[in-house]
């Protein structure tokens, strides 16, 4: 599987920023990118998002949560991933580690996506922990 890791730091405490990253369906407010996400069941959510403009949709399943260190996802359909956010306290605030691996069965394919995939990610994750940040320091801990 090809990996891309992406990792911040913000001003704010793990348990507030665990709480947030563990609201799937609010992940539609914090980019463009995300068109919808619904929840099927209490660990399964469908996902259509946009990229370069096309539409995709895929479903993911929580497959680990741990106040507040760790949560983790997997596709059970659309292209093979698995994701895990790690959060780390760090003086003044936490560090956010995303960790995303997937596999598109296909070399060429998978360096193209590689070469354009990786700075999307990369954009996606720092919008999304961007507006997480904003949040947290505008008070809506949770609301």
């Amino acid at each position: 599987m090809a990996v891309i890791e992406h990792e911040v730091e913000i001003r704010a405490s793990r348990q507030a920023v665990f709480s947030l990253v563990s609201r799937v369906e609010e992940f539609v407010h914090y980019s463009e990118a995300i068109e919808t996400i619904t929840r099927v069941n209490d660990n399964r959510y469908r996902w259509t998002v946009r990229a370069a403009g096309i539409p995709l949709s895929f479903d993911v399943e929580i497959t680990e949560s741990v106040p507040p260190e760790r949560f983790s996802w997997r596709s059970i359909t659309g292209v093979p991933n698995r994701g895990t956010y790690h959060l780390i306290p760090v003086d003044g605030g936490t560090r956010i580690h995303l960790h995303l691996e997937y596999d598109l069965n296909n070399a060429l394919v998978e360096e193209a996506v590689r070469k354009a995939g990786k700075p999307l990610i990369r954009r996606l994750s720092r919008e999304i922990i961007e507006n997480v940040e904003a949040r947290l320091r505008s008070g809506a801990r949770g609301t």
